[in-house]
């Protein structure tokens, strides 16, 4: 199926360029200017956009690895304050 007339991108092209990635390295965070990238293309008027992230989002690859997870503040076994907190109980 077409995703992307501009561009003459399919599923599958989405799919191919998402497993490549993941199999290349799979710690990478899969964004859609990186699909693009991959694809050697780039976003044209961006209607498209809605059907190519979800598109993405289908793809099992696409998932963030384990090791990735739950890095935002107060998700790692560090006890360092946010910086984002810090900031708000000051004002």
């Amino acid at each position: 199926m077409i995703i992307c007339h501009c561009q003459t991108i399919t599923d599958r092209d989405v799919h191919a360029a998402i497993d490549w990635m993941r199999a290349s390295d799979r710690t990478t965070l899969i964004t859609p200017g990186k699909v693009y990238k991959a694809l050697g293309k780039s976003a044209d008027c961006g209607g498209c956009m809605p059907l190519f992230l979800a598109t993405m989002r289908s793809n099992p690859n696409l998932e963030v690895p384990m090791e990735l997870r739950n890095l935002r503040c107060g998700s790692t076994q560090e006890k360092r304050e946010c910086k984002a907190t810090v900031k708000l109980s000051t004002i």
